[in-house]
């Protein structure tokens, strides 16, 4: 189809894991691969999913019969089995793909297990990959926005959308130019929250409580963080303290989430204002874009994929504001932004600054399901008042 919406963006060819001895690519298969192979499907890439990999990686330690196995810990025996699982695939998927090797099919594993939920994410990285090189940027954006289980392809789009249309002009304030500083917040704050693509039909995000909940975190950083830029804070590991704290320190589980800013700080006098370039807005806008990625990147973990209540949101700005990263966040922003020049020529600075932070601070997508693990039962279920 001509227009982009309307094609086929790439195809996922589902193959069962062949054992003991079986075939990976049947009669059909090889038909629809020589399809590909002809030309028949045009730009269209192909990924082979190769599904059931636990029922793979059971059969490979049932035939491991190494005489040092005895010796080995659980740790260094599951490493044992993974090695010999990755060499085995290879030869599996090599050896038959090879006929096809001008189409550059790359492949995967998955399973439904929790245990090896992290491979998800590399398929979707892939995917993601492979329909940007191959079919439009703006089809791996929308990869990127549906997908659900990599929060660093979340953040990475994130930045992919900003350089492309505010993010760069920050420093010069050729933009937003006319429009109050607010306007200017509202149009970085539905760019951010769109990617994510929460489960949100309340559309709790886009209201105005939420946005004046991001202001005061963004105005918390005036009370006077200090940058200790020699000091890296884990962000999965410091949430997760964060909301551990928070949930212990509640009276039971149906009381409600304090976030502690909302009736202590008054919203700055700078967001009512038409943008006017300076250090201070640079400060705050950068702070904004951080902080709220940040803290979607918090909800992601609480949330679990559930539709959102107004109760985990809060407990996510909560335990963002209590953990030790925004703390370091606010820091390095303090700090450097004392060296950015204000000038047409400091976008790209401004931008390199957004970029370092969310990277800095972004979770790998094979540490999450330990993460959630960690986080105590909070009454997610229940809702409650801003």
């Amino acid at each position: 189809m001509e227009a982009l919406g309307d094609r086929l963006h790439t195809v996922w060819l589902c193959i069962e894991v062949p054992r003991a001895g079986g075939r990976l690519l049947e009669t059909g298969t090889e038909e629809f691969l020589q399809l590909k192979n002809d030309g028949a499907l045009g730009n269209i890439p192909v990924v082979v999913v190769l599904t059931k990999y636990d029922k793979f990686m059971d059969h490979v330690e049932r035939t491991l019969n190494d005489i040092d196995l005895d010796d080995l810990s659980e740790d260094a025996f599951r490493d044992r089995v993974r090695q010999r699982a990755d060499a085995e695939l290879h030869d599996i998927c090599a050896q038959p793909l090879k006929k096809f090797v001008e189409l550059d099919i790359p492949y995967a594993t998955v399973s439904t297990k929790e245990t090896h939920k992290g491979m998800i994410a590399r398929l979707i990285q892939i995917t993601e990959e492979r329909v940007c090189q191959h079919v439009a940027s703006e089809a791996s954006v929308m990869t990127s926005v549906a997908q659900r289980v990599d929060p660093k392809l979340k953040i990475t789009t994130s930045i992919g959308v900003g350089k492309r249309k505010y993010w760069k002009a920050l420093a010069s304030a050729t933009a937003f130019r006319g429009h109050t500083a607010l306007a200017c917040l509202e149009v970085l704050h539905t760019d951010i929250v769109r990617v994510w693509n929460f489960s949100d039909p309340h559309h709790y995000l886009d209201s105005k409580e939420f946005k004046t909940l991001m202001v005061t975190v963004v105005n918390h950083m005036d009370v006077g963080s200090i940058a200790q830029p020699n000091r890296t804070v884990t962000f999965g590991l410091s949430a997760v303290a964060a909301i551990a704290g928070i949930t212990s320190a509640l009276s039971g589980p149906a009381a409600p989430i304090v976030v502690p800013i909302m009736a202590t700080v008054v919203i700055g006098k700078w967001v009512y204002d038409v943008y006017q370039l300076s250090r201070v807005v640079l400060r705050h806008f950068i702070a904004y874009i951080v902080d709220l990625t940040l803290i979607l990147q918090t909800l992601y973990l609480v949330s679990d994929s559930q539709e959102l209540s107004r109760r985990t949101i809060k407990l996510a700005v909560a335990s963002y504001l209590k953990s030790a990263t925004s703390a370091d966040v606010h820091g390095r922003i303090q700090e450097c932004n004392r060296h950015l020049p204000l000038s047409e020529r400091a976008d790209q600075d401004t931008l390199n600054q957004i970029v370092e932070l969310m990277k800095l601070f972004s979770m790998e997508a094979k540490d999450i399901s330990g993460l959630k693990a960690q986080i105590p039962a909070f009454g997610s279920g229940e809702d409650e008042q801003w």
